[in-house]
């Protein structure tokens, strides 16, 4: 999950779909499978930190409720990152950032520490290396581009399924201070797959024909969309969406965090505890592309709100049904539909957000709702484990989880039903004249830049002022000109 950060590319680089794009593939799933699996497997080490800090499990549930509010929250952050210096060394960047933290961790000596350490500057360093390499994904592919998402997608649950036993491993052999400098190298691994991408460069003659087709894409784009719609806030759909989205992420990664622990409370050894985590990610890969493929059928994928809505209300039942689990068995079964119930909604849950808002909206909606899930995330696993401290049992911190995602099961389902499905969706009179006065003071300000644009990369080519990019420049001007005039004659 994660913010989106947009970038269409080098406007005239056709997109390789093959070659090099598989090494950039290669490392994106990498880079992914780091980001999302290992908030959840370093509740490994949280027995360990518990008794070497003597802290309850609240305290400890904060480090992965702060890596994943990183990923989550840090999405602006990142694309100014990115149009200030590039996708590749913001990606290295990034993996040195999270090593560091953990390198850090490993030495620290109080509970706040690890939280600046192993979570504010591990979960910056794994946002940094994570949005600008499905950037990079998208500009190597095009036509092969669904099958490269989804092999990139599938880093989360492998790495997943890999690093909960592996950081067990670590744990018994080194102990937690040394699991966290093995970690630290295996994170690294993040800035080599940053190295590996290479960014698409068009050819030097090309240069000044690029520059006229990007001013021409970009005059366009400014036409017909801003880049942060303000609007989408006034959607019901998103407003529904958001409020369910927000509520399930309060209590859908509690179970990953918390899981490993109720098998060694239960005396169950502590690696083959960390097995259930494993479960957990082989049934996510399997669950994932099947139901990607299902709901992508012409006759279902009008239901797919509505089966979002019961992904929602299959995990917050099973989550009900784990709370009475007391034996590794019953975990075993749990994790088994937990891995289905959560597939199903990280395949469906950005599809849905599309067909709620749009495509014209979606990039202002999706970071506006991983905005609030981070918020969500920095709750949900701390409140839990406050849960435990008070009662001492997993009983209620299950229940705690169930509840919210079945509450936002029935927002999500009741809201389809009775608002977002009404008519009236599209946006109104008065909408469409904010839109085409924002355009207005778009096209205004993109006079000076777009010109000045194709006049730095003439520049930088070191090429000389001719007659030919003199008629291009004027080409420029009538071309923007005309399309100033577009709405004054509309009025």
């Amino acid at each position: 999950m994660g913010d989106a950060v947009v970038d269409d590319g080098p406007s005239d680089i056709k997109a390789p779909d093959g070659g090099w794009s598989w090494v950039v593939l290669v490392g994106c799933f990498v880079i992914t499978g780091f980001s999302y699996a290992f908030p959840n497997a370093i509740s490994v080490f949280y027995h360990e930190l518990i008794a070497e800090f003597e802290i309850g499990y609240s305290d400890t549930a904060w480090i992965s409720s702060i890596l994943l509010a990183m990923l989550y929250g840090t999405g602006p952050l990142v694309g100014i990152c990115v149009n200030w210096f590039g996708c590749r060394p913001v990606m290295m960047l990034g993996g040195l950032f999270a090593c560091t933290g953990m390198v850090a961790a490993s030495f620290c000596t109080s509970i706040i520490t690890i939280y600046i350490c192993a979570g504010i500057v591990t979960g910056l360093g794994l946002a940094l290396s994570f949005q600008p390499a499905l950037m990079m994904l998208n500009q190597y592919f095009n036509k092969r581009r669904p099958l490269a998402n989804g092999l990139a997608a599938a880093g989360s649950p492998v790495f997943l399924s890999v690093l909960s036993p592996l950081g067990q491993t670590l744990l018994d052999t080194y102990g937690w201070r040394g699991g966290f400098l093995i970690m630290a190298g295996l994170i690294f691994n993040c800035t080599v797959c940053g190295a590996l991408m290479r960014p698409l460069v068009a050819p030097k003659k090309a240069i000044v024909e690029q520059a006229k087709a990007d001013i021409n894409k970009n005059i366009e784009k400014s036409r017909r969309k801003k880049l942060i719609d303000a609007n989408v806030c006034k959607h019901k759909g998103f407003v529904i969406y958001t409020l369910a989205a927000t509520i399930m992420s309060l209590g859908i990664f509690v179970p990953p965090v918390f899981v490993v622990n109720v098998g060694k409370d239960s005396g169950v050894p502590d690696t083959t505890a960390s097995y259930l985590l494993t479960i957990i990610g082989c049934i996510d890969i399997v669950a994932r592309p099947i139901f990607g493929v299902i709901t992508g059928l012409p006759r279902i994928r009008p239901y797919t709100p509505y089966i979002f809505g019961f992904a929602m209300l299959f995990n917050g039942f099973t989550d009900l049904m784990g709370s009475i689990s007391n034996s590794f068995g019953g975990l075993v079964v749990f994790c088994v539909f937990f891995g289905i119930s959560y597939g199903m909604i990280g395949a469906l849950q950005f599809e849905v957000l599309m067909t709620v808002v749009g495509t014209k909206r979606f990039s202002s909606a999706l970071g506006l709702v991983l905005l609030a899930e981070a918020c969500a995330v920095l709750i949900g696993p701390p409140s839990a484990g406050q849960i435990w401290d008070g009662t001492g049992k997993y009983l209620f911190v299950f229940i705690f989880a169930g509840s919210e995602v079945l509450l936002s099961s029935l927002v999500f389902t009741t809201g389809n039903i009775f608002c977002m499905r009404k008519k009236g969706e599209e946006p109104d009179c008065k909408e469409r004249s904010a839109e085409n006065g924002e355009c207005k003071k778009t096209e205004d300000n993109m006079r000076t830049i777009l010109l000045y644009t194709v006049q730095m990369k003439m520049f930088t080519t070191d090429l000389k002022e001719t007659d030919q990019n003199e008629n291009i420049k004027t080409e420029i001007k009538k071309k923007v000109k005309r399309i100033w005039l577009i709405p004054q004659r509309a009025k």
